[in-house]
């Protein structure tokens, strides 16, 4: 990749899961399990060595509510307790990242992807940063809405090796056509049971998809469907009394999905830039944490 301006922003929360769930419980002679960081360190290494940025920054997730929950009490509610084995890692993962001086992101009351969404949108409108990239990575498909023609998003597609360099294009090959932006609308219909989103009960990905290319937003199918238009008249009437008896459900899953980019916080772009760091104390950690094959693999 050619040397440029360039910002990477790590969704954190979703590559340390990831690792620890790809990876073999490794340990310490100590038995502290350590698999998480050490494939944290691994995707890390690889996006340094083939990115080659200018700036980096890690947003992490905070324990507690969000501004969905006070929306949807039920948002995420299927999920099962985060195992202690991953808990105990986010903190070794935060302790390595201040030595080789990653400057670490969170807010109480958003997910990382409202910071990902809020640092690409603030590096976007800085002016002595306008022809650069910038590249999310993360271990989900989540912030697929956020590409355009600045962003990418850099993914891990299985394990922690097998990554995926996304822009415009290969989403619009992904999901037969629907451009980034029009990725919320698709979900709002589609729903997400990961994060326990509803959606519409009983439309699935493939009629969610055909509606947004063919109405290009949800906004204006209900138009159509309001005006009962020619168009409008071509939808299934199942489908239709679908849409129509769970509007409201709908209004609130397209918030649910939607990333916040506007957050109160200070966010100082110069402060995130990717320079020198102590070799010592990283691999005095590293010793600590018996990574000693990744000593050699400093970049």
């Amino acid at each position: 990749m050619e040397d440029k301006k360039r910002l990477i922003v790590i969704d954190s929360n979703a590559i340390i899961h990831r690792a620890f769930h790809a990876l073999p419980p490794l340990s310490t002679k100590k038995g502290e399990i350590i698999n998480a960081v050490y494939g944290f360190m691994l995707v890390l290494f690889r996006a340094i060595r083939e990115l080659k940025p200018t700036y980096i920054v890690a947003c992490f997730d905070v324990k507690g509510p969000t501004f969905r929950h006070d929306k949807y009490k039920e948002y995420k509610g299927k999920r099962l307790p985060t195992d202690d084995n991953l808990i105990q890692q986010i903190p070794k993962v935060k302790e390595i990242l201040t030595a080789f001086g990653i400057k670490i992101l969170e807010k109480q009351g958003f997910e990382a992807d409202d910071l990902i969404g809020f640092v690409a949108k603030s590096a976007s409108g800085n002016k002595s940063f306008q022809n650069a990239e910038i590249i999310i990575i993360t271990g989900d498909l989540d912030t697929l809405q956020l590409i355009d023609d600045k962003v990418r998003v850099y993914a891990l597609r299985k394990g922690v090796k097998d990554i995926v360099l996304y822009d415009e294009v290969l989403v619009k090959e992904k999901y037969l056509g629907l451009e980034p932006s029009q990725l919320i609308d698709f979900k709002a219909l589609r729903g997400d049971p990961s994060d326990n989103i509803i959606g519409v009960a009983g439309i699935g990905e493939k009629t969610a998809i055909e509606l947004i290319n063919k109405f290009k937003s949800l906004d204006n199918l209900y138009e159509e469907i309001e005006k009962n238009s020619e168009d409008a008249k071509r939808i299934k009437p199942r489908i239709k009394e679908l849409l129509i008896s769970q509007k409201e459900q709908v209004s609130l899953s397209k918030f649910l999905v939607k990333i916040e980019t506007d957050i109160p916080i200070d966010f100082d772009l110069e402060g995130c830039f990717f320079g020198g760091y102590d070799k010592d104390k990283i691999s005095e950690i590293f010793n600590k944490f018996e990574f000693y094959s990744l000593i050699k693999k400093l970049p």
